[in-house]
């Protein structure tokens, strides 16, 4: 209770001064003066400074603000609302306009809808959305469509009472009648598993809590593999067996990742005849399986993990197909009898290529479908087991994504797959393999008077510094004249080999509508390229993702898309390393920046290796326990390079609960640019105190956040409705 008081009163305390100014500063407070801008006028919270000595290989850093790491602490939470009472009274002019928006976006979205049925063993499911529903309603029918509706989760009305509610690994028996689902309520990522039977739509008495959320059953109905989470790390890091109606005690330690590096997952092969314990970090893999029939039995290793070699793995007949990168840089598929799993027993189906990304494989009864990546763009490609006839689906734009969907039924010639531009809402096909006939069974419906005719998107190249070409991806409403004058927002990410897809929003018409040219640099870190395009942007190579992004940007300076006092940078998460690593090597260039819960104190996070993700991401950014990498982090480090000068105008989100990057990042670098930074410009910072990596739950409270971030472009650039 101590505790408590005391938190109220710093608050008090803290957030006053702001409520005052929001009285005073109000219109008739301002008869006679010139009204100014409320960041020019209201003083921000300033964070108290406590020095902390940080020391490796023989090199002190200072952190003033290290103290912020302390979750639970009344002064932490104080200093994060005052920060949330200054984002309200600096953007308080903004709110009817914030409104305007949201009303604006929301109003677009079909609000009952409902996804496209796909079949799995003798059931059509799908999920639905009611009218001002924020959570989805998972469904059934048995045999038919037209067969009565089943509703097996109803998440509305399971997340009543929460501000934060997320469902996640729903599974279903081999029989139908038991279903697994875990809940979160954090925002932790760490979930509950439940069980239900789905004759009596009781729960089971038992509860399984720190889990990943996901249970693979095995084919007796009632034995179920599971995967523990360290409740610290967050690291999946467990296997265990639960047999349903036995008392939690009793279950049974079926596998444990020992190697902090690496995280385990359990699944079953499409053919539902293996299970299967995969365990991966960045560079290697490991794969057990074990007949479904027999959950008694022991797990048996596919191919040892080795340094640097990933593969995956999937079933069909007597054959296990492996997707792998072994002597293939843009890997390649391979097959292996069951009862001969190790390598050196792999035979080749489909070769490596130097200009093609094999990202992964679809096995049906008569099929093989592969997704490729060339050029950049996607491609999907059909062959046909038994003449090895191939071909691959046309889909005739310039920029777009094309992925396969969801495809549980073995025994089909159907192939459900996705399509997207950025000028083309999401769509669904059905794909006849044998006859190439399209079915669009549906189209992302926008409403409102959304003409995809009125938007163009062009595909460019940038040329790097080093002379790389660098796609570009971009689209704006027809019309409009490249001329300089042009607002833009370059969106970018560039990490862990994940590629930036040119998809459709119509979230994003708000901007076009208003002038915007939209924009996706397809940087190095990603994949967009093939393998080589991700380790470009990695380790020792960080640095090439920052120009990448830079280089862009000035291209599209170069072509009259925009300028610099017109240019916005967004990214999150390792997108938002990449903006603080971009505003402070080039400031001059934006307009403003919009970093969503940013990785930015690369150092000091990847040196504990208490905090979530940091030892299986060694890989990616570096061991900086090792002098070399920590001299290369340490020179991009968006919070240890944050310098006395101008910055743009910066808005900064996070989550308190979030799991993958924490508060206190985002919240420090806050504080230190506060202090440091010698502009006018408003240094914006919103705490979601419910939410975690990916905001508030609900598909409508995180459009809030959307409706802040666009009110914040558009005020600074004059658009005010």
């Amino acid at each position: 209770m101590k505790n408590n008081h005391y938190r109220w009163l710093i608050r008090v305390l803290t957030v006053l001064p702001i409520t005052l100014f929001l009285i005073l500063s109000s219109p008739g407070c301002k008869k006679g003066e010139e009204a100014k801008k409320p960041s020019e006028t209201i003083e921000p919270p300033v964070a108290k400074i406590i020095p902390k000595e940080l020391t490796a290989h023989g090199h002190t850093r200072i952190d003033n603000y290290y103290w912020l790491n302390q979750r639970d602490n009344p002064e932490v939470i104080a200093y994060l609302e005052a920060e949330n009472a200054y984002k309200d009274a600096v953007m308080a002019h903004t709110t009817d306009f914030q409104e305007n928006l949201f009303n604006e976006i929301v109003g677009r979205i079909k609000q009952t809808d409902m996804s496209v049925p796909y079949k799995d063993q003798g059931y059509y499911h799908y999920t639905r959305y009611e009218e001002g529903g924020e959570y989805p309603i998972y469904c059934r029918k048995k045999g038919s469509l037209d067969a009565e509706e089943e509703i097996v989760l109803h998440v509305d009305e399971m997340a009543k009472g929460y501000d934060y509610y997320s469902v996640a690994g729903y599974s279903t028996s081999s029989n139908n009648n038991l279903i697994a689902y875990g809940v979160d309520t954090v925002s932790r990522r760490l979930y509950t598993l439940y069980f239900m039977d789905m004759t009596t739509r009781e729960l089971f008495d038992e509860q399984i809590p720190n889990t990943s959320g996901r249970a693979a059953w095995a084919n007796d109905n009632k034995t179920v593999f599971y995967m523990l989470k360290d409740t610290t790390t967050l690291r999946s890091y467990k296997v265990m067996k639960h047999v349903l109606g036995t008392p939690m005690s009793e279950d049974k330690e079926i596998y444990v990742e020992t190697d902090e590096t690496f995280s385990t997952y359990v699944g079953k092969t499409k053919s539902k005849k293996y299970m299967i314990i995969a365990s991966a970090q960045t560079l290697s893999s490991e794969f057990r399986f074990l007949d479904a029939d027999n959950p008694d039995g022991e797990f048996q290793i596919i191919q040892p993990r080795e340094k640097d070699l990933e593969y995956s793995v999937d079933h069909y007949k007597n054959k296990f197909y492996i997707h792998t990168n072994l002597d293939a840089k843009n890997f390649r598929l391979m097959e292996t009898p069951v009862d001969k799993t190790t390598k050196e027993n792999w035979r080749e189906v489909i070769p490596h290529r130097d200009d093609v990304l094999l990202q992964g494989f679809e096995v049906f009864k008569n099929y093989l479908v592969l997704s490729e990546r060339k050029n950049g763009l996607t491609q999907i490609r059909v062959i046909k087991w038994a003449d090895q006839s191939e071909h691959y689906l046309n889909f005739g734009e310039e920029a777009y994504l094309a992925y396969t969907s969801t495809n549980p039924d073995f025994d089909t010639d159907l192939l459900r797959y996705g399509y997207t531009s950025l000028t083309t809402p999401n769509s669904t096909y059905d794909y006849d393999m044998n006859t190439k006939e399209k079915t669009l069974l549906k189209q992302q419906e926008v409403l409102g008077d959304f003409d995809p005719n009125n938007y163009v998107t062009e595909r460019h190249y940038a040329t790097a510094r080093d002379n790389t070409k660098v796609p570009i991806s971009l689209v704006y409403r027809k019309g409009l004249e490249k001329d300089g004058s042009n607002h833009l927002l370059l969106s970018g990410y560039g990490s862990y080999g994940s590629s930036r897809e040119p998809t459709f929003s119509s979230v994003r018409l708000s901007l076009l509508d208003r002038g915007f040219v939209y924009a996706i640099p397809h940087i190095r870190g990603g994949s967009e390229m093939g393998r080589y395009w991700y380790e470009e942007g990695k380790l020792f190579n960080k640095k090439n993702t920052f120009y990448d992004f830079i280089d862009c940007a000035e291209y599209l300076i170069e072509q009259k898309f925009t300028d610099a006092d017109k240019m916005f940078a967004m990214g999150g998460s390792a997108g938002g390393l990449l903006m603080g690593a971009v505003v402070n090597m080039r400031p001059d260039l934006w307009k403003g920046i919009l970093a969503g819960v940013p990785w930015v104190d690369v150092i000091t996070t990847m040196l504990d290796s208490s905090i979530p993700l940091t030892t299986s991401e060694f890989d990616e950014w570096g061991d900086p326990n090792k002098k070399d990498y920590y001299d290369y982090m340490l020179s991009y480090s968006p919070y240890d390079n944050v310098a006395a000068k101008d910055y743009p105008a910066m808005l900064i989100t996070t989550g308190y609960h979030d799991s993958q990057v924490q508060y206190f990042e985002p919240a420090k670098w806050v504080a230190k640019l506060r202090a440091l930074k010698t502009d006018d410009n408003p240094l914006i910072f919103h705490i979601n105190m419910e939410g975690g990596h990916g905001g508030v739950s609900g598909r409508f409270r995180r459009l809030r956040e959307t409706a802040l971030e666009y009110a914040f472009m558009l005020d600074l650039v004059g658009i005010k409705k």
